[in-house]
């Protein structure tokens, strides 16, 4: 079983544009979205997006086909604090094939590691990505 396991390596280059991305000054959400490259069985950069609320990313997302992001959010805590978490955010749809699901599930925790990053969720249809959805998670992070 573990032989048909595909665990994708990340492309320097994405890796370049996440660790920049990790140390933005900027204070709007943004996003990096990542595909699979099926042929190079590697982890690259599929677009990136400015200003983007959670409603506009799940637009962007296809509804077929997995995907990876990394979102930089505007948090506003209950007590007024503001914080910039970065998330990792797994869309894996039901319905698509499962061979590109195995592939983006194998190469999963190597890209959160090389992102460094430690919220990490999963959505299974592009609709569970809302604003009062991501609070709610973000919510178990004091």
């Amino acid at each position: 079983m573990s032989d048909s396991l595909v665990v994708c390596e990340v492309d320097p280059e994405l890796r370049e544009r996440l660790r920049k991305f990790r140390f933005r000054k900027e204070t709007d959400n943004a996003a990096i979205i990542m595909k699979v490259d099926k042929d190079r069985q590697m982890v690259v950069l599929e677009e990136e997006f400015q200003n983007i609320s959670p409603d506009e990313l799940k637009m962007e997302l296809p509804e077929r086909q997995p995907r990876f992001v990394v979102y930089s959010y505007k948090y506003v805590h209950e007590d007024g604090r503001v914080s910039y978490p970065l998330c990792f955010i797994f869309s894996s749809p039901v319905g698509c094939k499962p061979e590109q699901q195995m592939m983006y599930a194998g190469s999963k925790n190597r890209l959160v590691q090389t992102a460094e990053l430690t919220k990490v969720f999963e959505i299974r249809t592009t609709d569970d990505l809302t604003e009062a959805w991501l609070q709610e998670k973000l919510s178990f992070f004091r």
